[in-house]
């Protein structure tokens, strides 16, 4: 007797939403202290999740919420560089 696969639930940083970890892009912080975008789940490090849309985006980052969850401050150009990478894969 097979069971059904339990999908993944995480929750986004900036709506507040629990989805299904695929519909989310990851947000690493690697052992070295880099932040960047996670889009296939795979790298190494902290990890903190957002929707697929630029608006999330910008309410987590208003609300200083990836700053919380890395404990560490991010300079502007790390959230421009995310941001930009963000808008060229939103779907």
């Amino acid at each position: 007797m097979a069971g059904v696969k339990k999908i993944p639930l995480r929750m986004c940083l900036g709506c507040g939403e629990m989805k299904p970890k695929k519909e989310l892009i990851r947000v690493v912080k690697s052992p070295e202290g880099e932040i960047s975008l996670d889009l296939t789940g795979k790298k190494s490090g902290r990890g903190a999740y957002i929707c697929r849309s630029c608006e999330c985006f910008d309410k987590a980052r208003k609300a200083r919420k990836f700053e919380k969850s890395f404990s560490c401050r991010i300079d502007e150009e790390v959230y421009n560089s995310m941001e930009g990478e963000l808008a060229e894969n939103e779907n």
